[in-house]
């Protein structure tokens, strides 16, 4: 299997089009054209991570932090930072990152926080992208309908909600008379044509009309491939990182932070505590990593605690004085997407029959510890 289709089908589920502005997502070292049989899931790559994917013979790293989220002046193995870099090229281990889009998809890192806080009924806390809808309709041999569906399917078309590859068939008949230097699929120069045919309709996101168009050419058997575009009326596809939500029932200050150690299997966490605090907590707002930029966005959502990392002291004044109660459980919680992620690519094996081994990294990549 080619590296290179593993990571088309994860982008089906993570685009990388989803990303805040400036995130570096994608290939960071190595190739994707070439084969693998074993990938192994990391939240960050460091040395200890490098070190064991040598010794599991790892061919594709997935992270979610990326390596190299800074230019670097040189590449030497002298520090310890740039080797590990030599070592994954001298070992031919590609490094593929998904960031911020990890985030903000839908049954992405922070549903799962909730899902694991029992936090219902959630939507985003703030809103990142906003995408016109747009269709495509083509017209193509009926017996090329099924390849066709596919390959638009695949160029990521026809997501709707919590369905996938969805599309319209209709039956017609097509007609045409190929001229001058065409080299027509089916016909003959001079002579009118009819042939039996399907017009597929698809949506997709005005953002993927590259890649769709791309997909449906290349697929098309005719020379001149008939299709049109419409811009929709539809609403905008809308997603957002962070997660605001509500707990079952109202839970205490003290009992609801003590969940969020146990949940996490936390040894300590740090808490802003607001000078007027409110006896119970119900409704959650969590943005995993260093999100403390969003807290007036959880304010406005109304939300009794905001649940994120890596809170600068300053800011933690404000948010004081906010009325809002404010956990971090540290960046180190995110290490949840190892299991979850792997979860998800065994699943794919089993649908798509890959013969690709997936591994959960054991290494801790946590610099804090808790005395």
């Amino acid at each position: 299997m080619k590296a290179s289709k593993f990571i088309e089908r994860f982008k089906q589920y993570c685009p990388e089009w989803l990303i805040e502005d400036g995130d570096p997502v994608g290939l960071h070292i190595g190739t994707l054209n070439k084969d693998i049989q074993r990938v192994m899931m990391s939240l960050d790559v460091r040395p200890a991570v490098v070190a064991e994917a040598i010794e599991k013979k790892i061919d594709l790293l997935i992270v979610k932090h990326p390596p190299i989220f800074r230019p670097i002046d040189r590449l030497t193995t002298d520090d310890f930072q740039t080797k590990m870099y030599v070592d994954l090229l001298k070992h031919d281990i590609a490094v593929y990152v998904a960031h911020t889009n990890m985030d903000i998809i839908p049954n992405g890192l922070n549903d799962w926080f909730c899902e694991l806080l029992e936090v219902k009924n959630t939507t985003y806390l703030v809103e990142s992208q906003s995408i016109p809808i747009k269709k495509l309709a083509v017209y193509v041999p009926m017996d090329d309908s099924k390849a066709m569906r596919t390959a638009l399917a695949e160029a990521g078309a026809g997501k709707q909600g919590n369905y996938e590859a969805t599309s319209y068939t209709l039956s017609g008949t097509g007609r045409f008379t190929p001229v001058g230097e065409a080299n027509p699929t089916i016909g003959e120069l001079n002579r009118q044509e009819q042939v039996q045919e399907s017009k597929i309709e698809v949506i997709f996101p005005a953002i993927l009309e590259e890649q769709v168009v791309e997909a449906m050419l290349t697929a098309h058997t005719y020379e001149e491939p008939a299709y049109d575009i419409y811009q929709l009326d539809n609403p905008p596809l809308k997603y957002g990182i962070g997660r605001v939500g509500t707990l079952a029932a109202p839970l205490s200050t003290e009992e609801f932070i003590q969940q969020v150690k146990k949940v996490f299997n936390l040894d300590g966490l740090r808490v802003v505590y607001p000078k007027q605090p409110k006896a119970t907590v119900q409704r959650v707002a969590i943005c995993g990593g260093s999100a403390e930029k969003f807290y007036k966005d959880a304010l406005h959502q109304q939300a009794d605690v905001y649940i994120t990392g890596d809170v600068y002291y300053h800011t933690a004044h404000d948010m004081q004085e906010s009325g809002m109660l404010v956990i971090d459980p540290g960046h180190y919680i995110e290490a949840l997407c190892k299991r979850k992620m792997v979860e998800l690519f065994n699943q794919w094996k089993d649908e798509e029959d890959w013969d690709v081994s997936f591994y959960v990294s054991e290494v801790s990549t946590n610099p804090f510890s808790f005395k």
